[in-house]
């Protein structure tokens, strides 16, 4: 691999918390909370602000719950939530489409600080023990053409990619784009553990993802479902970053379905601050991952 720069400053006892609002695949009748238009999304990405997070990541919503990619509907989305508060803004580009023109022009339009980088393929489902069935099958496909296209609207827009890895293939993948100068240091690993397809949610898979991962740069975890609290305790024991949010689980630790993002967050930085590590702010976010201050 090409050689790397790292942010030798980091305090590893603070943690960048960030939070998953809406995500495309769950909806109000399994979950009243979940935001759709732009102006909901906004208010909940303030009360995770509120609760701890130093970073939003988005999808965007047509009014009536279903995904849309429409560069106009980020660019209300970013607007509102601007208007609230300072969280930075991660903006997702996941598709099951090979056509990612939209995801390159709100990119290029918004320049939100970060931007989701799906860095492989895979088997992507959901299966029902009780009912013995499969909730949802589909392939993901994100090959490398697909990939170069929307780093390449990154790195054009400014935008840091957030390289999200669903297996041990994703991260040691990202070197051919290395070799030819696409991807570039410092970088911003996140390791999604629980997608029936990719790895599983156990320690060992998570350790294994931060030693192929090339070393002293940022990690954090996204724990899907049922193991989402363990492997947010996992990740902080480990001295990663973490992510919460109801794209990602819909329930507290209680087992009560959560009314909100801000209650997510709230138990994400309880459970931080319980493991000895401090609740990273906005300004040391920005440090930590090291992107600008006018995203």
């Amino acid at each position: 691999m090409a050689e790397t720069t790292t942010n030798t400053d980091r305090d590893p006892d603070v943690c960048v918390i960030t939070a998953a609002l809406t995500g495309v695949l769950a909806n109000r009748r399994q979950c009243p909370g979940i935001p759709y238009t732009p102006e909901e999304i906004a208010d909940e990405a303030k009360r995770a602000y509120d609760a701890g997070a130093s970073v939003v990541h988005l999808h965007a919503r047509n009014d009536d719950g279903s995904p849309t990619f429409a560069p106009a509907t980020f660019a209300r989305i970013k607007q509102e939530i601007q208007k609230r508060c300072p969280v930075i803004l991660n903006f997702s580009t996941g598709t099951i489409l090979d056509d990612v023109s939209d995801q390159c022009m709100y990119l290029r339009e918004s320049k939100p600080a970060i931007g989701a980088l799906n860095m492989g393929s895979m088997n992507y489902s959901k299966y029902s023990k009780s009912q013995k069935r499969f909730v949802f099958d589909m392939i993901f496909p994100n090959n490398y053409e697909k990939i170069i296209k929307l780093l390449s609207a990154m790195n054009e827009a400014g935008v840091k990619p957030e390289l999200e890895c669903f297996d041990t293939g994703h991260t040691h993948g990202i070197w051919p784009l290395l070799d030819m100068g696409v991807l570039k240091p410092p970088f911003q690993f996140s390791f999604i553990l629980g997608v029936l397809g990719g790895i599983p949610p156990t320690v060992e898979s998570l350790q294994l993802q931060t030693k192929i991962m090339p070393p002293g740069h940022e990690w954090e975890v996204i724990g899907i479902s049922h193991g989402h609290w363990r492997m947010l305790a996992t990740a902080l024991v480990l001295g990663g970053n973490i992510r919460t949010g109801l794209e990602d689980h819909l329930y507290l630790p209680s087992g009560e379905m959560a009314k909100s993002n801000g209650e997510l967050v709230e138990v994400a930085a309880t459970l931080c601050r319980s493991t000895g590590r401090k609740v990273a702010s906005v300004e040391q976010a920005r440090k930590i991952l090291q992107v600008p201050n006018n995203c």
